[in-house]
């Protein structure tokens, strides 16, 4: 099992990392990308089990990074979980057409987040 943290923001990627140790996942499981472009490069050198994913990033997005990952045979049906602030209806929407599992709108608690992930481990 890994999980891939994708964020720009160090400090989320921390929480969200605290989140799962919190829970029993080993660091060692868990892995991390600031941006679309790097984590790509991770998700074709690994095997994802389960990504956290912001939208707004640099290089490549959040959203443009789902669609990409999707069209990889081997994350057709990973369980990609996009953590943002983008809170409007109408991004949730575009998020899951785009091939999101499931939606969280920062600022987010640790506890919400667990719920979310845990289904998928």
């Amino acid at each position: 099992m890994i999980i891939l943290i994708v964020d720009d923001s160090g400090v989320m990627r921390r929480i969200h990392k605290n989140t799962l140790t919190e829970n029993g996942i080993p660091e060692q499981f868990i892995m991390e990308a600031g941006d679309g472009q790097e984590a790509l490069k991770r998700a074709v050198e690994n095997d994802i089990t389960l990504f956290l994913v912001d939208w707004n990033m640099p290089k490549i997005d959040g959203l443009e990074f789902v669609k990409k990952l999707r069209s990889m045979e081997k994350y057709v049906s990973a369980p990609i979980i996009m953590v943002t602030s983008e809170a409007a209806k109408y991004n949730v929407i575009q998020a899951i057409s785009s091939g999101v599992t499931d939606y969280v709108v920062k600022p987010i608690k640790g506890t919400i987040l667990w719920d979310k992930i845990s289904s998928f481990l």
